[in-house]
């Protein structure tokens, strides 16, 4: 599964910013998908998930009530809006897939990552 991220930039705080993860026409919409992020000198960390039918969701402590997951497997698209963003929120955003993931909250759990998409908030 080839998957790519966009929708990056830069933003100030209080500010939005909607990223996209795209992926293989025909296969994608198997796949459960998670975002995760890395900020300089910290290890990679679990954002968001969504399961491969959009019916179940999933956020860090860190961003619930601030961002929202969804997907449209018409389009093999999965998108996190990302509204009130802080300066904590800085970091490359990854997109993950993997069929039947069990704990969407662990990197080792999945197959598939895009090369991730830069997100800076400054105050």
């Amino acid at each position: 599964e080839h998957m790519v991220e966009s929708g990056g930039g830069f933003v100030q705080a209080g500010g939005s910013l909607r990223l996209s993860c795209a992926g293989s026409a025909g296969t994608f919409s198997i796949y459960d998908i998670a975002w995760f992020r890395q900020a300089p000198g910290k290890e990679r960390e679990f954002v968001s998930g969504i399961n491969w039918g959009g019916a179940r969701t999933y956020y860090a402590d860190s961003v619930k009530g601030r961002f929202t997951i969804s997907r449209d497997n018409a389009e093999n698209r999965v998108y996190l809006q990302m509204n009130s963003l802080k300066p904590e929120d800085t970091a490359v955003y990854y997109c993950a897939a993997k069929n039947e993931i069990v704990d969407f909250t662990r990197t080792s759990e999945y197959d598939y990552w895009g090369q991730g998409t830069q997100v800076t908030v400054s105050s």
